[in-house]
């Protein structure tokens, strides 16, 4: 216990450089369509959001994922675009506005779009139509179409493995014991970034990670639904580079979801196993050198969730 709060003392002290106003803005991400809180794949074509704020999407993933049936025809030279899912029935007309919506004129402000050879619909336009709820995410720029059903490392999918699967990276044995009890953990469940959102059992939902740079340093930043859960990076035969939440640079989005900064490299690494190391370079420590990410949490109390390094 003694090593930590050192540890998060020693990191908070070195990077209280950093501006109250968090991390440096990144440059506009892509549009990130989930169903039911699952990330839909687009192969080539990918969503945008247009000058008036409209996301738009290539109609054809999009509706076959909400299990509708896609249809064209031509009229007066004009090319006419039809859903159909069960009872209901979208129909547009590329270069227009509005669509019939079973049968009633909606006005979506947008025109339907040829572009990449895939005709491009406003998102609400599909969507509501075909009778899915949806609601634009401006912080992580996601549309969250139907139900907020979080993957979780409870899940089947996710396969309980043995701590002996990952000795070589168990040089300081403590981060592989509970948070609450410090019994060892039953074992490990690893996750991917591409699997994210997912919740880490009856703990925390991890939305997003990315790296992120403020004034020349490096950071992980990590959207979750609770402030300041440690990490860890992993590294084969080496000890593991535990890291604390930088507070002055932490973001509350008020959505229900935060977001923390996790500085890539930090004094706090001269402190292995308790001990002071005068001669580890702390400097000369890269993340693509670990292997894995993991969660320093009580939820789930029983397993240590590990993300495979997205970064390396």
């Amino acid at each position: 216990m003694k090593k930590i709060i050192l540890t998060m003392l020693l990191s908070m002290v070195a990077l209280s450089v950093l501006g109250t106003d968090g991390a440096e803005a990144s440059s506009p991400r892509q549009v990130e369509v989930l169903l039911n809180a699952n990330k839909l794949s687009f192969p080539d074509a990918k969503p945008f959001q247009d000058s008036q704020g409209s996301v738009m999407v290539p109609i054809r993933f999009v509706s076959e994922a909400l299990g509708g049936k896609i249809s064209y025809s031509k009229s007066g030279g004009k090319t006419i675009v039809e859903i159909r899912k069960g009872d209901d029935l979208v129909k547009m007309t590329v270069g227009q506005t509005s669509a019939q919506v079973n049968g009633k004129a909606k006005d979506y402000g947008t025109k339907v779009i040829l572009k990449q050879n895939r005709t491009f619909v406003p998102l609400r336009l599909v969507s509501e139509g075909l009778g899915e709820k949806v609601e634009w995410d401006k912080v992580g720029r996601w549309v969250w179409i139907g139900e907020k059903t979080f993957r979780n490392t409870d899940d089947a999918e996710f396969k309980l493995r043995p701590l002996s699967d990952f000795k070589v990276y168990m040089k300081e044995k403590y981060f592989f014991n509970k948070v609450a009890s410090n019994e060892i953990f039953d074992g490990v469940k690893l996750i991917k970034a591409s699997q994210l959102p997912i919740k880490l059992g009856d703990g925390e939902v991890i939305y997003d990670i990315k790296l992120q740079k403020n004034n020349g340093i490096d950071y992980i930043a990590i959207r979750s639904s609770v402030r300041g859960t440690p990490i860890f990076f992993m590294l084969r035969n080496d000890f593991v580079k535990y890291r604390t939440g930088v507070d002055n640079a932490f973001v509350n989005h008020k959505d229900g979801t935060a977001t923390n900064y996790y500085p890539v490299r930090s004094t706090s690494d001269v402190f292995q196993n308790g001990k002071y190391n005068q001669h580890y370079d702390w400097t000369e420590f890269r993340l693509n050198m670990a292997d894995y990410i993991a969660f320093r949490t009580e939820h789930p109390k029983d397993y240590l969730v590990v993300m495979v390094n997205p970064f390396k």
